[in-house]
């Protein structure tokens, strides 16, 4: 099976690649695909850099070029409900979109023409375990990093059962649901606002001890399939 890993950030590839046996990178319109084999299915892992736009791009031309039939979305999320801690998974049961209103007659968050809320594929999101660290719900993306209590509130008001907010989910999910590829997403909470006086901080030193091996959940998931 072809199955897609997209991440935004380098510093979140550099946490998935060592997963991958037998490497090989090529260069697409910008974009560095990386393939390799991940127990007995063939991967391909990109990063397609932070925000929808980025991450409509980079899903389309990934599509586009290697027909993946999963797209796995990973990486890290701002938690935004007090049973989402830090190192935390949060499986994305259901994602949308907490900046988006398309005017009068439409639903807040639902982009126009679209579900207000696209979901994982039950089929692989069942593969993973059940444990205390993972949490399995609603995911928001907006183009903006969460950064204070009150920013959480406001999309709480909104979407009051949201567990964790990031800035590209909601958009490779829409891609996959416009081109119907199956679609998982996945990630980790990196840092909480509101928990501390400063979440920035929480962000940064989250990276200092990389969690490798909440990217093994990946890993572990992929060998099932």
């Amino acid at each position: 099976m072809t199955i897609a890993i997209l991440v935004a950030m380098g510093k979140e590839l550099n946490l998935l690649l060592p997963l991958l046996d037998n490497t090989k990178s090529e260069t697409i319109d910008g974009f560095t695909f990386h393939s390799g084999k991940i127990g007995n299915n063939d991967i391909v892992a990109m990063q397609c850099g932070i925000g929808k736009v980025n991450a409509a791009i980079g899903t389309l031309t990934l599509l586009n070029n290697f027909k993946p039939e999963l797209v796995i979305n990973t990486g890290v999320a701002g938690g935004a409900s007090q049973d989402a801690h830090v190192m935390d998974v949060i499986v994305g049961s259901s994602i949308a979109y907490h900046d988006v209103w398309c005017g009068p007659g439409t639903i807040y968050g639902e982009a126009s023409g679209y579900p207000l809320y696209f979901e994982s594929d039950k089929r692989f999101s069942s593969l993973i375990p059940e444990r205390a660290d993972i949490k399995r719900g609603l995911i928001c993306s907006g183009d903006k990093f969460i950064a204070s209590v009150e920013e959480v509130q406001t999309i709480q008001k909104a979407f009051p059962q949201v567990l964790a907010v990031d800035m590209e989910s909601a958009t490779i999910a829409q891609v996959c649901y416009l081109r119907k590829i199956p679609v998982l997403v996945m990630r980790v909470i990196s840092d909480s606002p509101g928990a501390s006086k400063d979440n920035t901080a929480q962000y940064n030193d989250f990276w200092q001890d990389a969690p490798a091996h909440t990217f093994n959940l990946v890993q572990e998931l992929l060998k099932q399939i």
